[in-house]
């Protein structure tokens, strides 16, 4: 359905500048333009004639310059205007007469000395400010000006430009806030009053929201503070309900999915599993347990998201999860982003289960499974035995990579796909993985250690349901953390290896974690989980923090081999071989090896509890979430745990406060707000890395949790008795519009 939003542009401004806002902004039509809403507003005062100012009013004037002068404030001496450019960077005061014809009206401009080439006399311009008095002469104080370089200007048009609130656009060089703010006028003027409104009028109705038209009114030409806060808030609102009916429709059609009922079986695995526990589970572990058995008795496919703080006992809820699916009959897969958590994973469970994984061997139990491993680097031999595993059914639970992925795995009866840190796949992985399962969809359930607030788990979570582990497991260590600021005292980095010696002289383990691995920058950022994420830290190059190289795996060893000369110390990354990567974490969680130097690729799942140390190198290269996530591999046991972040900052800096507020708490929920408002919004949607744009220009999915939450809530109830929207054409054609949108792509990842 065609509106007049989707006309082209350059039917109203003309070719020529329609394709500069193409090919500068990627606008093309009257709708993209008019939602490129202005970033923030100019408060002016009202527009007055010279001889109404009264002093303390905020005041806009129409004068012409009269006479410019540029001083220097250390010598007092009048600088020729001829030379004006040459003093920029030195203390001036420029001072401006204006005029109406009749009465003259000084400004004062502080190091600006550029304005006198720009205000010269006889300029038209606008001017603004507050109204003084200053030796018996009128002035503006801290001054605004825009010039009227347009002699045919109507009284309408200057009027306009002299409004109270003045709209900024996001703007570059080739198109000027001036050029687009022009442009939205003349749109304004000749779109028609009828315009398709994509939220329903009874949604606008009972949420108090303005008309389309009166809104972009409003939010492009206000009048007053009230003008900007309901055109927000209507934008808002409607990008909310457009995001939300698009997840509404995908949890639709997920719930029209056919799976297999899985439900719980007594005197099964799953029971002679929790009789064997040798702890009890926390409240939240079996409160989500039993949504989770809730969800596999339907005949529709579970799709769940189970977030919880690094050791809150995520695993044993999928594993309960899992043994509930193999006593169905069914199989399960855990599917892990690399070799090294894939490969700890089937270790946990394999241990974890005991003779109950040990089925066709000797003193297997008598109602055992198999636990399979399938990865890329498995030998010829081990690989067919795994796919043999799985295409039998032998192996009731599969652990692995990407390997799984490949067309020539196959399962005898995929029943729940369980995937591990969730941001690592891609929902055409996950689609592949469910594919296996033949004509009924898998369950499926999602982990993440990374807490997500309500808001973000609405938005880009939003057709998941969600449970959440607050709860450590009793017997977890606290974690002390400290910011070691090496540059300013080198001994306090030197107390750190101290610290490490200690750990180890009383038979405890450390790690000593690295942004890289050696000297080949570009080629070790596309090993998996080698390079920090960095996600907000790598954005403060500005502060000009990061211009050395970050520190290696290779670099800190050989300058280790001293300072830890008679420890065992090794060495892991992602580029060592698969086996080696093995042998090197079964010999550290053996307790044959003291200091394990490794970059991120040890950042989840890795589960050695007599590691009591960890100093991470380099600390401001890592984002607020993954070193939560890097420091919760220690104080797993009895031990406390310490962790050391180590900087070359100061003190003063962003990103040193960052370390800082990561090592006040151990909150991760907390330490999750706190990562969240350091971000672009793009960033919390996923979308800044793809290079795409999203799709929210007012919208905050950290502020607005009310008003996500209210719009979740109408578009499910729309949803529910219309699936297609077909009451509600233009809500409909402007879903279509953000879903064939590459800005929407963020929602990809639920």
């Amino acid at each position: 359905m065609k509106t007049d939003m989707d006309r082209k542009l350059r039917d109203f401004v003309g070719a020529k500048t329609a394709k500069t806002f193409a090919d500068v902004l990627d606008i093309e039509t009257v709708g993209e333009l008019l939602r490129h809403y202005p970033r923030r507003y100019l408060r002016k005062g009202e527009l007055t004639p010279f001889d109404e100012l009264e002093v303390g009013d905020q005041a806009t004037v129409n004068g012409r310059v009269k006479k410019v002068t540029v001083r220097s404030l250390d010598t007092k001496a009048e600088i020729p205007l001829v030379e004006v450019s040459k003093w920029s960077r030195r203390k001036t005061l420029t001072k401006v007469v204006v005029t109406d014809g009749k009465h003259d009206l000084e400004l004062a401009f502080f190091n600006q000395p550029w304005l006198a080439t720009k205000l010269t006399p006889g300029t038209a311009a606008l001017f603004w400010g507050e109204v003084t008095m200053f030796r018996d002469i009128m002035q503006l104080k801290g001054p605004g000006t825009e010039i009227l370089d347009d002699e045919d200007l109507t009284e309408a048009e200057i009027e306009r430009r002299a409004r109270p609130f003045r709209p900024l656009y996001p703007a570059t060089a080739k198109l000027p806030t001036a050029t687009i703010e022009r442009s939205i006028k003349i749109v304004l003027d000749n779109l028609g009053e009828d315009l398709e409104d994509p939220v329903p009028e009874l949604i606008r109705r009972k949420e108090k929201l303005l008309g389309l038209v009166e809104a972009l009114q409003k939010v492009h030409l206000p009048d007053t503070e009230k003008d900007i806060s309901d055109a927000q808030n209507r934008f808002r609102f409607e990008e909310a309900l457009v995001m939300q009916t698009i997840l509404a429709q995908r949890r639709a059609v997920t719930d029209a999915l056919k799976a297999v009922a899985r439900p719980r079986t007594a005197g099964g695995l799953l029971d002679e599993f929790d009789k064997r526990l040798p702890f009890s589970l926390t409240d939240g572990q079996a409160e989500v347990g039993e949504e989770i058995f809730a969800d596999l008795e339907r005949p529709h496919p579970m799709h769940r998201l189970l977030q919880g703080e690094v050791g809150s006992g995520k695993t044993v809820v999928a594993l309960r999860a899992m043994l509930s699916v193999v006593d169905n009959g069914g199989q399960a897969v855990l599917l892990a982003p690399t070799e090294v958590l894939a490969t700890q994973h089937h270790k946990t469970l394999t241990r974890m289960l005991g003779d109950l994984a040990e089925q066709g061997m000797l003193g297997g139990a008598d109602h055992a499974t198999k636990v399979g491993l399938l990865t890329g680097s498995l030998n010829a031999a081990a690989r067919r035995t795994a796919m043999l595993d799985a295409a039998s059914g032998a192996a009731g639970i599969v652990v692995g990579t990407h390997a799984l992925l490949e067309d020539k795995v196959q399962f005898a009866d995929l029943g729940l796909v369980v995937v591990d840190e969730q941001h690592r796949f891609g929902v055409e992985q996950r689609a592949a993985l469910s594919a296996k399962s033949g004509d009924n969809t898998p369950h499926v359930l999602v982990m993440t250690a990374t807490p997500i607030p309500r808001t973000v788990a609405m938005t880009v979570f939003g057709d998941l349901s969600v449970s959440t582990l607050t709860e450590l497991p009793a017997g977890r260590s606290p974690i002390q953390s400290s910011v070691v600021p090496a540059k300013q005292r080198p001994d306090w980095l030197e107390r750190a290896w101290a610290r490490v010696r200690e750990e180890v002289g009383k038979g405890h383990q450390a790690y000593v974690v690295c942004p890289r691995i050696g000297d080949d920058v570009k080629n070790a950022a596309d090993e998996e989980g080698d390079l920090a994420d960095g996600d907000e830290a790598l954005d403060e190059r500005s502060e000009k923090t990061l211009a050395r190289p970050p520190i290696s795996v290779v670099q800190v060893s050989e300058a280790l081999g001293e300072i830890l000369h008679d420890l065992r110390v090794e060495i892991l990354h992602g580029r060592l071989p698969a086996d080696e990567k093995d042998a090197v974490m079964t010999r550290f969680a053996a307790g044959e090896v003291d200091v394990l130097i490794a970059t991120t690729v040890i950042e989840v799942g890795v589960d050695v509890p007599n590691a009591s140390t960890m100093v991470i190198m380099d600390a401001d290269r890592f984002g607020i979430s993954q070193l939560h996530q890097l420091r919760g591999r220690v104080g797993r046991g009895k031990v406390p745990g310490l962790c050391l972040l180590v900087t070359d900052l100061w003190e003063s800096s962003r990103s040193y406060q960052r370390l800082s507020a990561v090592a006040s708490t151990t909150d991760g929920f907390e330490l999750s707000r706190i990562d969240l408002e350091t971000r672009r919004e793009g960033d919390v949607l996923g979308v800044a890395q793809s290079g795409k744009r999203s799709s929210l220009k007012l919208l905050s999915v950290l502020r607005d949790e009310e008003l996500i939450f209210t719009a979740r809530h109408v578009a499910q109830s729309l949803v529910s008795v219309d699936p297609e929207l077909a009451d509600y054409p233009a809500l409909r054609s402007f879903v279509q519009s953000a879903l064939e949108s590459e800005s929407t792509e963020y929602l990809e990842k639920t």
